[in-house]
């Protein structure tokens, strides 16, 4: 079983930045066996891919609409995972989601997922 805990989102205006961050746990869990990701659900939408980040770190996945505002890091040994929000707009308003997944391309189907933390961005 692997617990996964969101933390730091909050108001802000356009134009301004957030940073989130996520930590796993378990009583077996290595964060270097997991790739580690961002979703984001805005209001009356469905749950939508936003960034991942490989096991390692290596490889990096981004939404083309994040794509140079957002950055998304990890520290294996802390187990936790950020995501750096620059340039943000209202439309990245909603709940951001962390999710932990054996690769990459599994993470939309992980059954690991936070709580979720509310960003809104006031225009």
């Amino acid at each position: 079983q692997v617990h996964v805990v969101e933390s730091g989102g909050g108001l802000v205006q356009a134009g301004g930045s957030l940073r989130l961050s996520c930590a796993a746990s378990g009583r077996t869990f290595s964060s270097t066996s997991y790739a580690m990701g961002w979703f984001h659900q805005a209001p009356g939408k469905e749950r939508e891919f936003v960034a991942a980040i490989s096991r390692l770190g290596v490889t990096t996945a981004y939404a083309d609409s994040v794509k140079g505002r957002f950055t998304i890091s990890r520290d294996n040994a802390k187990n936790t995972v950020t995501l750096q929000m620059n340039s943000l707009k209202p439309e990245d308003t909603g709940v951001y989601y962390c999710a932990v997944s054996i690769t990459i391309e599994t993470i939309h189907t992980t059954p690991y997922w936070g709580q979720g933390t509310q960003v809104t961005v006031s225009s």
